[in-house]
């Protein structure tokens, strides 16, 4: 971030190899990218269905990139911090699963 400020909403952060950042951001990319493709349809005023079928590959790409995502972060740092002690990130992991089943 611009000044080297910490994100305002939290203090942690991940430190994720340059491999890992750049499969990342391309998946978000691409889920961008179907996003534009949706608000195209809508601005061609696009059959309702043909939007919802686009609507729910979107959804099926969050899904998927949460998932890889939340099993890094069992892997890396939940796993790390149980191994230091720091037994209270398996109650950040249960919030966390609880807002991502909503």
């Amino acid at each position: 971030m611009a000044d080297n400020k910490k994100c305002e909403c939290c203090c942690k952060t991940t430190d994720r190899t340059e491999e890992e950042r750049k499969k990342l951001i391309h998946r978000l990319n691409r889920i961008e990218g179907q996003i534009r493709g949706i608000r195209g349809m809508i601005e061609k005023d696009a059959y309702c269905a043909d939007i919802l079928v686009q609507s729910a590959a979107v959804n099926a790409a969050v899904n998927s990139f949460n998932k890889d995502l939340i099993a890094s972060h069992i892997r890396g740092c939940v796993a790390r911090d149980i191994r230091e002690g720091k037994d209270e990130v398996i109650d950040e992991l249960v919030v966390t699963l609880q807002k991502l089943m909503k």
